[in-house]
């Protein structure tokens, strides 16, 4: 099999004295990245998830700050204005903290259809009040018996994704 780069015999650590670093990145073509050796590659790719978890690491620990300050503010304004989840604003020496308590609402399957039945039953159309999804999971699906896939399968459709590479030594 050719090989689409050209490889050395160079050991991997000395390639590496003069090469682009994780951080040089913003000032290579996509092009000039994608020709890089595998090996770069993936010492790159490395570099990245540990950067992109280090920020994650910091992010979280100012998030958890901003919360410990800002937190009893925030619920006492929240509460003043009557509200349990939503946005509220405080303020700390001229800066304005917006902090927002998403809502979020779950249903109950089970009794939404039951309720659905009792509107058909009524004689209106449920669609009016609820929106109705029917979905398969793939795994389900997969596990069943061909005929079954088949009655199904005009009602399937199958789209992808953004790409993913992951690269690894053969080692791992």
């Amino acid at each position: 099999m050719a090989m689409p780069f050209p490889s050395t015999d160079a050991p991997t650590e000395a390639r590496f004295d003069n090469v682009p670093k994780f951080e040089d990145l913003d000032r290579l073509s996509i092009g000039e990245i994608a020709d890089m050796p595998p090996d770069l590659l993936l010492a790159l790719q490395e570099a990245a998830a540990s950067e992109t978890a280090r920020v994650k690491r910091l992010k979280d620990r100012f998030e958890a700050a901003l919360a410990q300050r800002y937190g009893a503010a925030t619920e006492v304004e929240r509460s003043a204005q009557g509200k349990t989840s939503g946005t509220v604003r405080v303020e700390d020496d001229g800066i304005v903290v917006i902090a927002d308590l998403p809502k979020k609402v779950s249903w109950d399957q089970d009794r939404l259809a039951a309720m659905a039945e009792r509107i058909r039953a009524a004689g209106d159309d449920p669609t009016e009040y609820l929106e109705i999804a029917y979905r398969v999971p793939e795994r389900r699906y997969g596990a069943w018996p061909d005929a079954m896939r088949e009655g199904f399968a005009a009602a399937r459709s199958e789209t992808t994704g953004k790409p993913v590479f992951r690269l690894e030594t053969r080692d791992r």
